[in-house]
């Protein structure tokens, strides 16, 4: 096996985190599953603004929107 970097290294304990936490969200059901992945789409969201993207934020918001106009009465 090939020696990873640190990048890599730190890429995958946040992949295995994020799948523990997936675990117990899991436990909690379809609630804590939507709350972990809201948290998550914050983050990424943040990440990317930082990284200079400046759609991220933007595009979280259509996809947030559109949700709520096909549930909200």
């Amino acid at each position: 096996m090939a020696a990873q970097t640190k990048a890599e290294r730190t890429a995958a304990n946040r992949r295995a985190h994020f799948e523990r936490r997936q675990i117990e969200a899991a436990g909690r059901g379809p609630r804590g599953l939507a709350e972990l992945w809201m948290e998550r789409a914050r983050a990424v969201a943040a990440a990317r603004e930082r990284d200079g993207d400046k759609e991220a934020w933007s595009d979280l918001a259509r996809s947030v929107a559109a949700w709520v106009s096909r549930y909200d009465a």
